[in-house]
């Protein structure tokens, strides 16, 4: 069981930096100190984000901020080798879980980010030459020197993870899961998550509805409009709501750098939304009534 406590949605960082909004270091500084002042403690990172620089931005603006370390927690990802000007050595994007490389990771991500640990780390997408014997060791050997408190996957199946459950301790895995992305929770991958204590994070938490126009965020639009005079409350927030009804315990990921919006989504951990609305938002998202 993990031994770390999470934030009941986490603030992630993907877009902090050069692969959108490109926060500056007092920017950032902001969004870690409102994020906090809203309950949101847990900041997901990986080593790729800003092709490997979010990480390092990120550690100035925490360094600057004179934030205690206990007040947040710190999640990272590795394994994904990206063709980019800080890894001139790849030339094609590959996966790599070799124990060295693992521990260089997690290493080079403590310095950038400025701490001695990180609480939750994570491999970051599955690879068919990954050897779980490796992966355990390399994670022993992080635990037992106090850089990494918990580990978990991201993007596994529930096959993938029981390879490496069978070697190590697994106690998160960070999927795909939304109002338009409810696939987890029928293929298996979520009840696998419950009967191992395994906790699942949601990346894309609100799905296409902002993204798309088509007619399945067309039907949602049309619900949301209708919920929002009942809830008074946004549909980025009803989205979160419903995924935190679901009883796997899902923590949300949200990207969000809108003040309004991040103090508007705390709003979801305290909503319980009725039964009937949360098979409606489904219902809409299939196009058909439950079977």
């Amino acid at each position: 069981m993990s031994k770390t406590v999470l934030s009941p949605i986490i603030s992630g960082t993907m877009n902090w930096g050069v692969w959108d909004k490109n926060l500056t270091t007092k920017e950032m500084e902001n969004m870690i100190q409102v994020s906090i002042e809203n309950k949101i403690t847990t900041f997901d990172h990986a080593d790729i984000y800003g092709s490997y620089t979010t990480e390092a931005d990120f550690g100035k603006a925490f360094h600057a901020s004179k934030i205690d370390r206990e007040k947040l927690q710190l999640i990272t990802k590795c394994g994904i080798q990206m063709i980019a000007e800080k890894r001139p050595e790849n030339k094609i994007k590959h996966y790599d879980y070799s124990k060295d490389y693992i521990i260089k990771s997690v290493e080079g991500s403590l310095k950038k980010l400025k701490t001695d640990y990180v609480d939750v780390f994570l491999l970051h997408r599955p690879s068919p030459l990954m050897q779980a014997d490796e992966i355990a060791e390399a994670v022993e050997k992080l635990k037992g020197e106090g850089k990494i408190i918990d580990f978990g996957l991201s993007n596994f199946t529930s096959s993938q993870t029981e390879l490496i459950r069978q070697k190590t301790e697994v106690s998160y895995n960070q999927v795909q899961f939304s109002a338009t992305h409810y696939e987890p929770m029928l293929d298996g991958s979520l009840d696998y998550m419950q009967t191992h204590g395994i906790r699942p994070l949601s990346w894309n938490p609100l799905g296409t509805v902002f993204r798309e126009d088509t007619k399945q965020t067309r039907r949602l639009k049309k619900l949301f409009s209708n919920l929002l005079e009942k809830y008074h409350l946004g549909a980025d927030t009803l989205l979160l709501s419903w995924i935190l009804k679901h009883p796997a315990k899902i923590i949300p990921i949200a990207g969000t750098v809108n003040v309004a919006r991040i103090q508007s989504l705390s709003k979801a951990i305290e909503l319980n939304m009725d039964t009937e609305d949360w098979f409606a938002i489904w219902t809409e998202s299939m196009g058909d009534d439950v079977p």
